[in-house]
């Protein structure tokens, strides 16, 4: 029991990595300019694009480090 608590406070270290897009993306006065621009495309959209993906990259992350393991220690009976 005291094994799945330290595991439960592990797991939940881990949800605060989702706490950095969404404040790179509420400061807007941070990326709020054109320059620099890339590929012809102003700062102000290459940087919310850019968030997109590292956005995923980081709910990838956090959902690998805080899923369960019993899903995969479930006996042949359980299946159906």
């Amino acid at each position: 029991m005291a094994h799945n608590a330290d595991a439960n406070r592990a797991a939940k270290r881990w949800l605060w990595l989702l706490v950095i897009p969404w404040i790179a993306m509420i400061w807007v006065p941070s990326y709020n300019k054109v320059e620099p621009q890339l590929g012809g495309f102003p700062f102000f959209y290459w940087y919310q694009l850019f968030w997109v993906l590292a956005s995923a990259i980081i709910t990838a992350i956090v959902y690998f480090k805080t899923k369960t393991r019993s899903n995969s220690g479930a006996s042949a009976g359980d299946a159906r």
